[in-house]
């Protein structure tokens, strides 16, 4: 399947819009469905040196994935960057940088490096940057939309039970989505310079995982 990027609904409208907020909550239960949080909090639990320097999420979101890391280990640095504006409930310690990406990643270095469900939204060129703003990192940890035709077939028995925007969203996801072998090549990871573990899993996500060697 050819991957094509398009347009999400949520990513056109504002944060406090009614699709928003109910594309948040239909996302964290795919976010729970395809244990994305819990394989992300698990690699890093594999790096404690690179953890007590800290961990980015890029992409982050409402937060989510940075709360559950603060409370299982406290007193780590934590820092998110993402579009929109800080959410209310997040605990204080996390650091907030509503910015481009870009711009956050050429101003910040840390232990870890966490994108979930985020390096879709990228065309080819603009995956491309990242390479270089990776270096800044001693592990990069990855969780993205595994393209298939079977996990679109899968997502579509959500649908009945999702927001009008996650209906949308999630078949264009899946579309915009990665193959093993595209997001190492795309991002840089130089086995020279990483070591790459990449893997599937039957709930339809992609995980990279790279650690400097």
């Amino acid at each position: 399947m050819q991957r094509v990027v398009e347009p999400e609904i949520i990513d056109q409208l504002p944060p406090d819009h009614p699709d928003v907020v109910r594309s948040r909550i239909d996302l964290k239960v795919i976010n729970f469905l395809m244990g994305n949080e819990r394989w992300i909090a698990r690699q890093i639990g594999e790096f404690p040196e690179a953890r007590a320097k800290g961990v980015l999420e890029i992409g982050a979101g409402e937060g989510t994935l940075l709360e559950r890391l603060g409370k299982a280990h406290p007193g780590i640095p934590l820092k998110a960057c993402d579009l929109a504006p800080r959410p209310g409930w997040l605990p204080e310690e996390i650091e907030w940088d509503q910015r481009d990406v870009f711009e956050c990643l050429a101003e910040r270095s840390g232990g870890i490096l966490a994108a979930n469900l985020f390096l879709h939204h990228f065309e080819e060129p603009e995956l491309r940057r990242f390479g270089p703003l990776l270096r800044n990192f001693e592990v990069v940890c990855i969780n993205e939309p595994f393209r298939t035709a079977q996990t679109i077939m899968d997502a579509r028995f959500m649908l009945p039970f999702v927001g009008r925007a996650t209906k949308h969203d999630m078949v264009v996801s899946i579309r915009a989505g990665f193959v093993p072998g595209e997001l190492p090549e795309l991002l840089g990871l130089d086995s020279a310079d990483w070591r790459v573990r990449e893997e599937t899993s039957w709930r339809g996500g992609l995980r990279v995982l790279a650690s400097r060697v």
